[in-house]
């Protein structure tokens, strides 16, 4: 529906962009329309005419071609059209919503590529050897979003975990465990000894600066394939992603592939010596820099002067090698604000050496505490992310449990878990992933306003509908004619429309918001309109458009990594 619209649009603007959005009607009217568009602005430009004569011109030629799709059609001040649909129409397209039913909102027009575009998503990367700290919590849920969005859109997604087990400091755990280290202790508790021995080794060292060089010893050795340092560097790393999976399970996240910094190592050489002879890289006071002036960036280091190189030089083979062994079309990289810099050199630098791809840094914020400072403990250190998962399963629980008392211990707990890592994830998910994020505990775990459980809440609220109706008998949609039914529809209507939208510009927020605001216009429409005690043909067409909006909750919630329950 929404399509055919945009093709009659597209009939007199051509190429030239324009919107069609849905309208939300004011208190007490519905003189808006069911949609709205600008699409006389770039039309006004076009033929050198007011917005306001060009949405004339606009409505009589979309009356002209679409007299048996718009029921009215208004002008609006500066030059806006407000459309309204005929109850044909919108009945069609709520058949086609049952009809998909689970697929609603999945890109139809992905469906006629011949070959689907191949997305590999980054995300997660914690280093080896050191828990995961809150630090990581933004990169993991964005990162697992939108690859749920765009597999779900119709791309073909490559989940990579690129975890950082390279560099000096895995010098310094060696030492330090050669120092001090016991090797029950670190089965015992591998991350956690392990860091402990990690900090300690920092600690030493502003007793006996000589500790520097010995890290620095053993992280040569370790390059240089001395069979003790690889072993235990091997075994650090088996324990870690031990350790790791642990959180992924609770978060119900998964990847595709691990393959980490220290893949790539061997590979560096060739790389430096092929940019150098090519005249892209050159020598700098011992250094090898390639020059960014051209892209007015600073010079990218990919070799220091003690030969060693650097997280930069190695992000550049590892896109060779996923464009080469992946035949990636597009790469995005989920990575906190801090490190843009990064990003514009190598994607410079890729430009330089004329890689073919998308590649997109996806940005992101800190995670603040509610006085809006930065998260972490007293000592300064990050808040592990185990604390924060524990903690709001630990406050869903006393909202689970003064809320439902029916529910068996076992449950509880299980919904406890759902709402409590759901709040946890909305509350990041609903807001822009390029500014900062505060934890706001009571917000978080609202039955009230834009949170998860309010959303999952409504959703179980719907299911009890469905339950309470038994068999629900064959859609027919000939018996709804009311406003407020058409309106739900249009709502609905939208969300393949969302899903493409954050399958271009990445911003899973906007899904978000698409269901908050989907969320309170069925809990509103079900206020006020009789569902189970409607008239029968009424109330087969009502359970059908309940079921389809409970089934785009459902959906929508899955692909930003939220689960929902069957009842709260």
């Amino acid at each position: 529906m929404l399509e055919r619209i945009r093709e009659l649009i597209r009939g007199k603007l051509g190429e030239l962009p324009f919107e069609v959005n849905f309208s939300d009607p004011p208190a007490g009217g519905e003189g808006r329309g069911h949609l709205n568009t600008n699409a006389a602005f770039p039309l006004a430009k076009q033929i050198s005419a007011s917005p306001l004569k060009a949405a004339e011109e606009l409505k009589k030629y979309l009356e002209e071609k679409g007299a048996d799709f718009f029921s009215k059609i208004e002008v609006a001040e500066p030059g806006f059209l407000n459309i309204w649909l005929t109850p044909e129409v919108i009945r069609e397209e709520l058949e086609e919503i049952v009809e998909a039913g689970e697929k609603w909102g999945t890109l139809k027009h992905l469906d006629k590529l011949s070959a689907r575009a191949r997305v590999i998503v980054e995300y997660s990367q914690p280093n080896i050897a050191k828990p995961m700290h809150v630090g990581h919590l933004r990169s993991t849920i964005i990162g697992d979003a939108l690859a749920n969005i765009l597999e779900f859109a119709g791309y073909e997604v490559i989940r990579w975990n690129y975890l950082g087990d390279w560099g000096t400091q895995f010098g310094n755990v060696i030492a330090a465990y050669k120092l001090w280290g016991d090797k029950h202790e670190v089965e015992r508790a591998p991350v956690e000894v392990l860091a402990g021995l990690y900090a300690r080794f920092h600690e030493e060292m502003k007793k006996d600066p000589e500790l520097e060089e010995r890290g620095r010893e053993e992280f040569r050795k370790l390059e240089t394939g001395d069979k003790e340092n690889r072993e235990l560097w091997e075994w650090f790393k088996e324990e870690s992603i031990k350790e790791l999976n642990k959180i992924y399970a609770l978060l119900d996240i998964k990847f595709d592939e691990w393959i980490s910094e220290s893949f790539y190592e061997k590979a560096l050489p060739s790389l430096i010596d092929s940019l150098l002879k090519k005249g892209i890289a050159k020598e700098s006071e011992g250094a090898v820099i390639v020059p960014l002036e051209k892209f007015n960036l600073p010079p990218a280091l990919i070799r220091k002067s003690d030969e060693g190189t650097l997280y930069l030089t190695r992000d550049i083979a590892n896109l060779e090698y996923r464009l080469k062994e992946y035949k990636a079309d597009s790469v995005l990289y989920v990575v906190d604000n801090g490190q843009s810099l990064h990003f514009q050199q190598l994607f410079a630098v890729a430009e330089i050496l004329r890689l073919k791809g998308d590649f997109h840094h996806i940005k992101f914020g800190l995670v603040l505490g509610e006085g809006l400072k930065r998260l972490s403990t007293r000592a300064g250190r990050h808040i592990a992310l185990l604390e924060v998962i524990n903690e709001a399963v630990e406050r869903a629980r006393k909202v689970i449990e003064g809320k439902q008392s029916k529910m068996s211990n076992e449950e509880k707990e299980e919904v406890a878990k759902v709402v409590g890592i759901g709040a946890l994830k909305y509350n990041d998910l609903s807001q822009n992933r390029m500014a900062d994020i505060a934890f706001d505990w009571d917000k978080m775990l609202s039955l009230q306003g834009n949170s998860a459980p309010y959303l999952q809440y409504t959703y179980a609220r719907l299911k009890s509908i469905l339950r309470k109706a038994e068999n629900i008998p064959v859609f027919e949609a000939g018996a709804i004619e009311k406003e407020a039914d058409l309106r739900l529809i249009l709502k609905l209507a939208f969300f393949p429309e969302v899903i493409e939208e954050v399958s271009k510009n990445y911003l899973p927020h906007q899904l978000a918001n698409y269901l908050y605001d989907l969320a309170r216009a069925i809990n509103d429409y079900y206020e006020k309109e009789p569902i189970l005690k409607a008239e029968p043909g009424l109330r087969t067409a009502r359970l059908h458009l309940v079921k389809a909006a409970a089934e785009v909750l459902k959906t929508g919630l899955g692909l930003l990594g939220i689960k929902t329950v069957e009842r709260m």
